[in-house]
């Protein structure tokens, strides 16, 4: 069962990669919304994209992104590994999660955004890091204690709707 997890685990956090790489496939500038306001602000007064392009692209990935990711785990969770009751759906959510957290703070922000050109912006890079030591902190707190929160609510509400 352990072993299910963790590759339920890597797949979303493959598929969180994916939708990253695809939202910056014609630019980092497009997913400019994960980065503080100073480089949103600098990006639209180079012209390389709008205000309304910018709010545009944080609601669509975060519409997305988040509707993917309940389902995605709800679905390995409840219907794949067949959990049942609070403990059971509570571990094997935030286990996911977690991996998926792991997989979002050392992959994507310290190696991908941190270490490669692919999410430079043009004009932009005296504002780096674009993810800074308070980002990163903030990051691992919601990615622990948000997950867990989260994870509870839906183990929760499961266990009540497969009652």
């Amino acid at each position: 069962m352990i072993l299910k997890i963790i590759i339920e685990g890597l797949i979303l956090g493959g598929l969180l990669m994916l939708y990253c790489g695809a939202g910056i496939r014609d630019g980092a500038v497009n997913m400019v919304f994960l980065y503080h306001r100073d480089v949103q602000q600098r990006s639209v007064r180079n012209g390389l994209i709008t205000e309304a392009k910018i709010k545009h692209n944080q609601m669509l990935f975060k519409t997305l992104g988040i509707s993917a990711y309940l389902i995605y785990v709800l679905v390995c969770v409840y219907a794949v590994n067949g959990a049942r009751g609070f403990w059971p759906g509570f571990w094997q959510i935030f286990a996911i999660l977690s991996i998926v957290n792991l997989i979002d703070r050392l992959l994507i922000d310290e190696y991908w955004v941190g270490h490669t050109k692919a999410w430079d912006i043009p004009g932009t890079e005296d504002l780096k890091p674009y993810i800074n030591r308070k980002d990163k902190l903030g990051k691992w707190l919601v990615g622990t204690v948000g997950f867990a929160i989260l994870s509870a609510i839906l183990s929760g509400i499961m266990a009540l709707a497969l009652r």
